[in-house]
């Protein structure tokens, strides 16, 4: 009897510690809140210039040789500059936000979108008698994201859109592990000379029109290992691991006292 009472122990103890380091459905499925046939409106913003960044700024008139002494000079022996050699001959904002410029000099460039800095600069090349119905157009060349943690594949990632969405970066990155705790992934941003740190809920869709949707250059995003990930780096510290021993140390009493 005593016998036939401890294998029922053992065998409940064993699927007590097995149900324990389970996760349900709604702690891996991504935007698991999402209803077929759902619509929401979608917002696009342009990312604002930050410090390091690398500009390629061209300027250009209806007659090109008028524009040419305000555009740097591009020197390449390819048909197509590659877009390492681009950023070579980009324009680095400086820690103040400005970037050199031929003729203009310096131009604040840091806090603003591309488009307004495309803005900024026709107005200075119109109001100050440089240029007739100049058109300039400004891209970030050295935009990137850093996904670090439960990820299949951490790292730096380089893009070359105006702007990438949150998903697509975890994408890059090989989509996140099965250890990876999708309600704790933090995305850091420094933003007007400040960091600051965000929690997204990944198993959920009410982020998807909040600022952090879509990324912006330099952002770093981190995914939290999940709870059994964590408590598995030490012997004991979690429930199934303290059942897993317990069940080992009731299976060997059994066996000697058989």
């Amino acid at each position: 009897m005593k016998y036939k009472l401890s294998k029922l122990l053992l065998f409940g103890i064993t699927i007590t510690a097995f149900f324990s380091s389970c996760a349900s459905r709604k702690e891996i499925i991504l935007f698991s809140d999402i209803k077929e046939g759902a619509e929401t409106s979608v917002t696009y913003s342009l990312p604002k210039i930050q410090v390091n960044d690398i500009l390629d700024v061209k300027i250009s008139t209806l007659n090109p040789e008028t524009s040419l002494p305000y555009n740097s000079v591009t020197v390449t022996s390819a048909a197509v500059p590659t877009l390492e050699l681009l950023k070579l001959q980009g324009h680095l904002v400086s820690a103040e936000g400005k970037i050199s410029l031929p003729i203009l000099g310096e131009i604040a460039a840091g806090g603003k979108t591309t488009s307004e800095l495309e803005k900024s600069i026709i107005t200075i090349l119109e109001n100050n008698g440089h240029l007739k119905n100049p058109t300039v157009s400004v891209r970030i060349l050295n935009a990137k994201v850093t996904v670090l943690g439960e990820v299949k594949l951490p790292g730096t990632y380089t893009y070359s859109e105006q702007s990438i969405s949150l998903p697509q970066a975890i994408g890059y990155a090989g989509d996140v592990t099965i250890e990876a705790n999708r309600k704790e992934v933090w995305l850091i941003r420094e933003e007007e000379g400040k960091r600051k740190y965000h929690k997204i809920d990944l198993t959920k869709s009410d982020w998807f029109d909040s600022p952090y949707y879509n990324i912006k250059q330099n952002d770093i995003v981190y995914v939290y290992p999940n709870n059994v990930k964590v408590k598995s780096a030490g012997f004991i510290g979690n429930t199934s691991t303290v059942l897993s021993v317990f069940s080992i140390l009731l299976t060997t009493f059994v066996l000697l006292t058989r």
